[in-house]
């Protein structure tokens, strides 16, 4: 793990026209407002040419056998060992997985994250493997939080469970469903696990970051649970929603940015705690692609 303090990302300055206007014209000109970072464009392509999409497709074999021999070895480990003592195996797996995409890995991660402190890692929402850029960044058991339909998958379900992923109950009133979230969330901090999150809800469209829901932020205002901004560039031009191929030879990048402290904040100021949260992770994001010129 590299471990380096950096400066902010680059601030993001509108380029005006110029407003000179003749004396005969009567009203300002309307300009167009700008979108939303979200509402962007497609940040960059994919392999082109048939050569790369063959190369991709073929690449999903040796990444499908590693997770295979991963994650049997992991629900053999844990029937005798818990999970939270499994780090080694847990960061063998995610670093091994990325490693199988053809990409390179760096973790830059800010000083005032402490080993001994629990916090929520709230994440870019990229690709599938999004679990697996960030989990060796730092040495925290972060606790994944799926939707208990997906316990059901043959396999994968049954490592979830083994591992006490956190179930969110679609087929209960939102209430209940809360309320069986937030025991849940309690139980894994009163372990002294952290949480792994992804706030946008759905894997981005264009690389960009998307608006962050307030759902599970507002049991982290409840629990008093610091949140760490995560951003991760390069891993959606690895692999992205819809594409069926991987695309290697990129430099995956993780930055841990400064906790956003949740004690004291009034409950009614948890959407500007998301949107602050959001700020940070998007300006990183954006920062990676105007320095590409996307």
């Amino acid at each position: 793990m590299i471990t380096e303090q950096t400066g902010h990302g680059g601030t993001e300055q509108a380029n005006e026209p110029s407003t000179t206007a003749s004396a005969s014209q009567s009203a300002p000109r309307r300009t167009k407002r700008p979108l939303p970072d979200w509402k962007m464009p497609l940040a960059s392509p994919g392999p082109e040419t048939v050569t790369g999409k063959a190369l991709g497709l073929a690449m999903w074999g040796p990444g499908l056998a590693w997770l295979t021999s991963m994650l049997t070895t992991m629900i053999v480990a844990q029937r005798f060992v818990a999970s939270d003592r499994l780090q080694f195996l847990n960061n063998l797996y995610t670093r091994g997985q990325v490693a199988m995409t053809g990409s390179r890995w760096r973790a830059v991660v800010h000083p005032s994250i402490r080993a001994e402190r629990q916090y929520v890692f709230c994440q870019n929402h990229v690709n599938l493997l999004d679990h697996c850029s960030i989990y060796a960044a730092t040495p925290h058991f972060k606790q994944g939080i799926e939707l208990a339909e997906h316990f059901r998958v043959p396999f994968y379900g049954w490592f979830m469970i083994q591992r006490g992923t956190i179930a969110v109950h679609k087929d209960v009133p939102r209430k209940e469903s809360m309320r069986l979230l937030t025991e849940s969330i309690r139980s894994e901090v009163d372990r002294g696990h952290s949480l792994l999150l992804f706030p946008e809800g759905t894997r981005t469209l264009n690389g960009r970051v998307g608006r962050f829901r307030t759902g599970v932020l507002r049991i982290a205002h409840e629990l008093e649970l610091p949140l760490v901004p995560v951003a991760v560039t390069g891993m959606f031009e690895v692999m992205r929603k819809g594409q069926p191929y991987l695309n290697p030879g990129h430099q995956v990048t993780v930055y841990m940015d400064e906790p956003v402290e949740t004690r004291g904040v009034p409950r009614s100021s948890i959407q500007e705690l998301a949107d602050e949260v959001r700020r940070r992770v998007a300006r990183r994001v954006n920062h990676y692609y105007d320095a590409q010129g996307s």
